[in-house]
């Protein structure tokens, strides 16, 4: 926990048991599960911030089931490529969410450390609760409580940001790598959706103060017998917005589906 820094004053912490303390004496206590809360009241936006409950528990069943596994492995593959030399690297999940990504990063790279952030509370309760080796944080993406220049892999799936935070972040010379979708990502749920399909728009992203190194489509094809399954993948997306009942019940009494998933993973390397 010692890595992050106070919100208010931007003051190193000390832990004094289960608290964390700046030399401004600003207190923060560790919560049971393990995370600190280190987003100010002035900056929420709502009492509770970042996804509804009902999203995140369908993106915690789906993701359960693995149907992401091939993303957050290649996602862990590329990491380690661009940490190969480098021995103790501090890599950040910014906007990590129920820590799924953040932990199988961990997995495949133990000898480095990482800690995730998310504006949800309850995202990140329940990250810290099930993943007890990573440190997890409740923070902006915007105000990102750790010192300038400490990050040397920031990972970034579907979360915002602004330029300016990144690049205070991450060392000179160091690494992002987003995520988002690509061309055919969920085509066949749009399609139940819309009368006339449009592929997304791709993405060639520009980072101010980065330069593009690389730039990977992972594309596979989701089996899906069970309809619960199918429903957690709706409900976890704002397609689950889009469906009328007569559509989402004429999807879901087809026997088996066949989802497209298209990610476009791209990684930068600051100026």
């Amino acid at each position: 926990m010692t890595l992050f820094i106070c919100p208010l004053c931007q003051a190193s912490f000390n832990q004094i048991n289960n608290t964390q303390v700046c030399e401004n004496n600003h207190h923060f206590d560790i919560a049971k599960e393990g995370y600190l809360n280190l987003l100010p009241v002035q900056s929420k936006s709502s009492k509770n911030p970042g996804d509804n409950k009902e999203m995140m528990a369908a993106r915690r069943a789906f993701l359960n089931t693995s149907g992401y596994l091939p993303l957050a492995e290649k996602v862990a593959q590329i990491s380690k490529q661009y940490l190969a030399g480098t021995e103790q690297a501090q890599i950040l999940d910014l906007g990590c969410g129920e820590g799924y990504y953040t932990d199988i990063i961990n997995q495949q790279l133990p000898q480095h450390n990482i800690c995730g952030i998310d504006i949800s509370k309850v995202a990140i309760r329940y990250a810290a609760k099930r993943y007890k080796k990573i440190d997890f944080c409740v923070a902006s993406a915007y105000q990102v409580p750790l010192n300038a220049q400490s990050i040397d892999l920031m990972i970034r799936i579907y979360a915002p940001s602004k330029a300016e935070e990144l690049l205070r972040l991450i060392k000179q010379s160091c690494y992002l790598i987003t995520v988002t979708p690509a061309p055919r990502h969920l085509f066949q749920l749009r399609e139940c959706i819309y009368d006339q399909v449009n592929n997304h728009a791709q993405e060639n992203e520009a980072v101010e103060g980065f330069s593009k190194v690389e730039q990977v489509n992972l594309s596979y094809e989701l089996d899906i017998d069970s309809p619960q399954q199918l429903k957690d993948l709706i409900n976890m997306t704002p397609f689950a917005w889009k469906f009328t009942p007569e559509k989402l019940a004429k999807l879901l009494s087809q026997p088996h589906w066949k989802i497209e998933c298209d990610f476009n993973i791209e990684v930068f390397q600051k100026n």
